[in-house]
């Protein structure tokens, strides 16, 4: 099908970034914002090899569990693609996906636990990294990006923003209007601004504002700092992130202080934690905390009794409740920033007997740790375990090993060869990367160039769901293996 073509599709799944699947002929269809069950005039916007990408036009016949989505923005901005969607529908497609995308990816045949659902939809999200740019009429946009562009869709709310950041958006934005200072395009350095950074204790209700910038020529930023916290008594401190490279990534190495303290106070699992602007948590702290629990069951079935690494422990989230529940933790973060928070957090709550933490590569540290460990916790990025992580886990398997992923296929991809049932795919030869569905009828290249299975060293006790992320497509999922014999 050409470019420009209009069609009508009967949409039958969802893909896993929340796009409706159809079929036109023997090519996959991709449409944003469409639900199964519906069927919908589109139009071609681009063509791959094994599939075609749609533009919603029109709704012919709608969906049962469409529904008018709670932001206002939803139509055109790329931070939530289920919006559209019902609670009940969400939770059903993204328990559904987890086990079909370990099963087609991984080989990976248990049945998923009942997803644990959010309780609060909305308002769940302690975080937000806001990019900014200037209109030629030197107006200031404030937003997140259209979908599959680097256009800023301007906002001055989000509804799954916490409610204490949310109402921050619109009075920051007009200070920085006002304070005219220079604005780096998308991933450009020239010497201004580039995101708005919030985060907020959930538990705490402190408040940090961090702004990211090319530089530090910024006139009057220590006045602008000092009259925010005076205005907000919740906010404890304001920062500035110093990100020069001419690039996409986020936050740069420096942060200094401008106003305040560079830290929050959160509570999480009964523990008091310090969090900086520039270190990892878990964006809805209500459903990381459902976590903990699950964590000292698993390994209080196993009979562990001595030692737990956790690697990619960041700031010690799960390390501490581990410790506290008398087990002796070794942390693994590669982020020095994140390992000093985490030795000062081990302090205040009196658990550095039990709980350290070492500033180092995952798989070397791995290579050296994992003899003799009772069992490895797992909290890797999006990206999943590296190569050399996987091959220090296959080399020195620990009885339990616990993994928390927020990408179902880089956990499928891992468990095929953690277990041996279902080694990843190997990369497309051709370089191109395809959408991907989880339906069943899917043509998919997943079952060609498969690698040979390795032996299994571990077998899969329990698969649980659980959504960290309502409105979107994405998904934590928590898997239970114990070693072979």
């Amino acid at each position: 099908m050409a470019v420009g073509s209009l069609l009508s599709v009967e949409i039958a799944d969802l893909g896993r970034d929340g796009q409706g699947v159809g079929r036109v002929g023997d090519q996959v269809v991709f449409v944003a914002d469409a639900l199964p069950g519906e069927l919908v005039r589109v139009r071609v916007v681009h063509q791959a090899r094994r599939h075609l990408v749609a533009e919603l036009k029109g709704i012919e016949r709608p969906s049962p569990d469409r529904r008018q989505p709670p932001c206002i923005l939803s139509d055109n901005c790329g931070g939530c693609s289920l919006q559209h969607c019902s609670d009940a529908a969400q939770v059903s497609w993204k328990q559904g996906m987890v086990g079909q995308v370990l099963r087609r990816l991984g080989g990976t045949e248990m049945p998923p636990l009942p997803l644990l659902a959010a309780e609060s939809p909305l308002g769940y999200r302690n975080r937000a990294v806001i990019p900014l740019e200037l209109t030629d009429e030197l107006r200031l946009r404030a937003g997140f990006y259209r979908r599959g562009s680097h256009q800023i869709v301007n906002m001055n709310h989000c509804p799954v923003l916490d409610a204490r950041l949310d109402r921050l958006i619109e009075p920051l934005k007009e200070d920085l209007e006002e304070a005219a200072w220079p604005v780096d395009r998308h991933g450009r350095s020239g010497g201004g601004l580039r995101h708005l950074a919030l985060r907020v204790g959930h538990h705490t209700g402190d408040v940090l504002i961090t702004l990211i910038a090319s530089n530090d020529n910024l006139p009057g930023l220590d006045a602008l700092a000092s009259s925010w916290m005076d205005r907000w008594p919740e906010v404890v401190g304001v920062s500035l992130n110093l990100q020069p490279e001419p690039n996409n990534k986020l936050m740069g190495s420096e942060t200094r202080t401008l106003c305040g303290r560079d830290w929050l106070e959160e509570r999480f699992a009964g523990l008091r934690y310090r969090i900086a602007a520039d270190t990892f948590f878990q964006v809805n702290t209500v459903q990381a905390e459902r976590v903990v629990p699950l964590l000292l069951a698993a390994l209080k079935a196993a009979g562990t009794s001595r030692s737990v690494i956790d690697a990619y422990c960041g700031i010690g989230t799960y390390t501490l409740p581990i410790a506290a529940a008398g087990y002796r933790v070794e942390g693994i973060e590669a982020h020095l920033a994140s390992v000093q928070l985490a030795r000062r957090n081990a302090e205040s709550n009196g658990l550095s007997a039990l709980a350290r933490f070492n500033n180092s590569d995952v798989a070397e540290a791995l290579t050296h740790s994992l003899p003799g460990a009772d069992a490895l916790l797992l909290d890797p990025p999006r990206k999943g375990l590296e190569p050399p992580v996987l091959e220090a886990i296959l080399n020195a398997p620990p009885p339990l090993l616990l993994y928390l992923s927020c990408d179902p296929g880089t956990l499928a991809r891992d468990l095929g060869r953690l277990c041996g049932t279902g080694p990843a795919p190997q990369p497309d030869p051709s370089g191109e990367v395809e959408a991907e569905s989880h339906s069943e009828g899917e043509a998919s290249a997943d079952a060609e160039a498969m690698a040979e299975p390795e032996a299994a060293r571990f077998r899969l006790v329990s698969v649980q769901p659980l959504d960290f992320f309502p409105n979107t497509s994405h998904v934590e999922t928590l898997v239970v293996l114990e070693r072979c014999p």
